[in-house]
This record gives C-alpha cells, sequence and structure tokens, in this order.
C-alpha cells in the first residue's frame, strides 16, 4: 500500500508521542520534530508507510540516543494483557466455537497500537469484537486453510497485543513459528516483549531481521524469507503487515486486523473500527 499525505501529520505525532515516551524535555521534542519536518521532502509516496516509519524511528531513536523509547510502555501494555488472560482464556473456553472467539480476540488486542493512538478502553474493546461483525470475513476460507496446514506462519504486530495472539496459538492445535522484529520499532514486538508474554511457552520465536513496523520481504532476513516462502499459512496481524504485504498474491495468507486509521479504512473500502479477516487474493489467470 503507498503512502497517502494523510499520513504526513500521523507521522509527525508519532514523532512526538516517541519523544514524551523517551521523556525529554519540550526543547528536544521540538528538534526532534524538526528533523522529522526537515526530511519530509525526501519521501516517495509510492513507498509503504512502515517503510516511511522505520526510516523516522531510526532518525529519532538516534536524535534520541535512546534504542526503544517505547520499552515502558510495551512493558505495561503487556501486563495490563497479561492481567486479562484468565479471565480471556475462560471465555474461550466456555465458547461454543472456540476458533471464532480467539480470532476476535486476537483483532481486539490489535487496539494497542501506538503507532495509532495512546488511549484505549481495552475491555471494551474485547466486548465490542465479540459481537461485531467481520467486514471483511474469510473465516470459511481460514477455517479450511487451518485443516489442511500442518503448521503456521504468524507475524506478530504489537507488544501487549502479543497476550492476544497467545490466545490464539493456544487455540489453533498447530505448531507455530511466531516472528517479532529484529529489533525495536514503535510499540512493535521484539523477542523479549513475545517472551514477557508467555509466547516461548506455545510457540517458537524467529525475528523478521527488521526494524520496519510491517513486513517488506526484501528488507527482512534470509532464514525469515526461506520460512515465508516455505509457509503453509501465513497469519499477518495488524495494519502494518497488511500496508506492506497487501499487494501480495498468495492465497496462504491472512490479514487479521483491526482498522484504526482512516487510509486503511478507504483502501479496504470499510469503516474504521471494523474487524477483518481477508485472505490475500490468488494471482490473477
Amino acid at each position: 500500500m503507498r503512502t497517502y499525505l494523510d499520513c504526513y501529520p500521523c507521522f509527525l505525532r508519532q514523532a512526538l508521542d516517541a519523544a514524551r515516551h523517551a521523556q525529554v524535555d519540550e526543547a528536544m521534542q521540538r528538534h526532534v520534530l524538526l528533523q522529522v519536518m526537515e526530511i519530509f521532502p525526501t519521501f516517495d509516496l509510492q513507498t509503504s508507510p512502515p517503510e516511511i516509519g522505520a526510516y523516522i524511528h531510526r532518525l529519532i531513536r538516534l536524535e534520541l540516543d535512546n534504542p526503544d523509547p517505547y520499552r515502558g510502555t510495551k512493558e505495561r501494555s503487556t501486563a495490563e494483557a497479561l492481567a486479562l488472560y484468565p479471565r480471556l482464556k475462560k471465555r474461550i473456553a466456555s465458547s461454543a466455537n472456540r476458533l471464532d472467539t480467539a480470532v476476535r480476540l486476537a483483532i481486539a488486542g490489535n487496539i494497542i497500537d501506538l503507532g495509532v493512538s495512546q488511549t484505549y478502553d481495552l475491555w471494551d474493546v474485547v466486548e465490542r469484537m465479540l459481537t461485531q461483525e467481520f467486514a471483511i470475513d474469510s473465516r470459511t476460507a481460514f477455517r479450511t486453510a487451518l485443516s489442511a496446514a500442518r503448521s503456521v506462519l504468524y507475524l506478530a504486530d504489537n507488544a501487549g497485543e502479543t497476550v492476544f495472539d497467545r490466545l490464539l496459538i493456544e487455540t489453533l492445535e498447530l505448531p507455530v513459528t511466531y516472528v517479532v522484529k529484529g529489533s525495536p520499532v514503535l510499540n512493535d514486538a521484539t523477542l523479549e516483549d513475545a517472551r514477557a508474554a508467555g509466547l516461548d511457552q506455545v510457540a517458537t520465536l524467529l525475528t523478521n531481521g527488521a526494524d520496519i513496523p510491517g513486513t517488506i520481504l526484501a528488507k527482512t532476513s534470509a532464514e525469515f524469507q526461506e520460512r515465508y516462502a516455505e509457509a503453509e499459512l501465513i497469519i499477518a496481524k495488524g495494519q502494518g503487515n497488511y500496508e506492506t504485504l497487501s499487494g501480495s498474491c498468495n492465497p496462504k495468507l491472512f490479514y487479521l486486523l483491526q482498522v484504526k486509521c482512516p487510509v486503511i479504512a478507504r483502501d479496504l473500502g470499510v469503516q474504521v473500527g471494523a474487524m477483518i479477516l481477508k485472505q490475500a487474493e490468488r494471482v490473477s489467470e
């Protein structure tokens, strides 16, 4: 997916948020914003928003001399989600359709996205996602793909959301490789964040070797590219993975997300707040 002019204010907000998460003074916050604005003319709008975002956040980390401005926030998000884990686990266990409930909860967890918003009511979102209709619904194809697959490659999104991913992985009853970012960017999950959420207890952990808040295959590690090419079923979690992989013609790929951005809503033809389980399109004949 390409970048739109509507993305520019979001990039600036992210820069300011990152500086504030790093707890620097107002002078440094202003300096970071000015540095980001200075590089705006260099952006190619045909590039995906996560690739531009990665460039911006590298600059921010350099200017702040902080390798992970969101570290404390990620830890708090994970703790908040883990506090709900027993309650959510019971919801799945008592459900007439455990897979459907686990999918809905995984999408609910996608609200933990500091690239979009700093505030949310997590339990309110959980309750809404458990009853809301899917705006794009590939659940039948997803169940069929699961029944045929021997394993799953799961592309993670954000810390805290990882706990909700764990609930879905525990429900799949298939071996899962859980893929996180190679190093910090925004509040995206790294190996440290995945382990904190207990993902190492239910899946094999792998990094994609990149610091992009999405998945740009050409910029990932050779090991990840090999796993991706061989995967029988791929779950791509969150907006960033949709933005970077949405041109893929790979029916093994399923996007799982909550739409939180008007640009992505327009691209998908849905409303903000929509719940999405979308199978990637096949190659045209």
